[in-house]
């Protein structure tokens, strides 16, 4: 009979820092595929958080050796997922920082550290149906060109040499307005918001008729939400808070001292 000894039995469980770079790897997948399909880029992101983009591509990579401190990370991944829409504080708590935390999980992350997935997989697979989209889109558009552009050369072998100037004439103008079409032409429109708070004050957003943040937001706070139909704001103190739409620039949400509510459509340009 052979016995397990307990030398074993802790080699058998991950360290304290490999379990805290499992966690790291899942969080950033996670807020990878929420970027993504929020149609931000890096450079974006770099705006938004004020994070310069090796410590956002560190932290969606999973790569600890490229991140400062853990209490330090911790506040940036909750930069990170505040920008995107989520509750960052919430989100953050699961990175442990020190030893007192991990022991407190350490139960949780036995059971479930055989059931983790692959996450370079999820994230391959993210990346691959963007593309695939993105692809798709604009092979339409150059099929539907091309469609166009095979029936006017029949036309022109059966029309007189005026109407073939004519219809030459046409052709070049059709091809210099798709070209000046703008890659997001095909892309659903969205609305975004932004707000800074120059005092505190109560806030709350639905983004597409779900409540994405209600509470008390303090001076100095800067917020980011999107949505794809519209987005309604609610502020306790609407002289407090400046509000840009759609990266114009911001202005005073409203009157000191008063509450206001107001609803903002995907097509809205300012």
């Amino acid at each position: 009979m052979t016995w397990q000894t307990k030398k074993d039995k802790d080699e058998s469980i991950p360290s304290f820092e490999q379990q805290r770079a499992e966690i790291l790897a899942q969080m950033g997948a996670q807020l990878l595929a929420l970027r993504l399909g929020q149609g931000l880029s890096l450079e974006e992101m770099v705006l938004l958080t004020k994070i310069p983009q090796r410590l956002l591509e560190a932290i969606e990579q999973g790569d600890l050796t490229k991140l400062p401190e853990p209490i330090y990370t911790q506040g940036l991944i909750r930069q990170f997922a505040d920008a995107l829409g989520l509750n960052g504080a919430e989100f953050s708590t699961t990175f442990p920082t020190d030893i007192d935390q991990f022991s407190q999980n350490l139960g949780w992350k036995r059971t479930s550290g055989s059931q983790l997935r692959p996450v370079h997989l999820y994230v391959l697979y993210v990346f691959l149906i963007f593309c695939s989209v993105t692809g798709l889109s604009k092979l339409l558009n150059a099929t539907t060109l091309q469609a166009t552009y095979s029936q006017n050369n029949q036309k022109e072998q059966t029309q007189p040499l005026a109407q073939q100037q004519t219809t030459q004439n046409q052709k070049v103008q059709l091809v210099q307005a798709v070209s000046k079409l703008p890659d997001n032409a095909i892309e659903p429109q969205q609305v975004q918001i932004g707000v800074t708070l120059k005092q505190t004050s109560w806030i709350k957003v639905v983004a597409d008729g779900k409540l994405q943040y209600e509470g008390e937001l303090p001076q100095g706070t800067q917020r980011t939400w999107m949505a794809q139909g519209q987005l309604t704001v609610k502020a306790g103190n609407a002289g407090s808070v400046l509000m840009s739409v759609n990266k114009q620039q911001a202005k005073q949400f409203g009157e000191p001292g008063t509450v206001k509510e107001v609803t903002i459509a995907a097509n809205t340009r300012s």
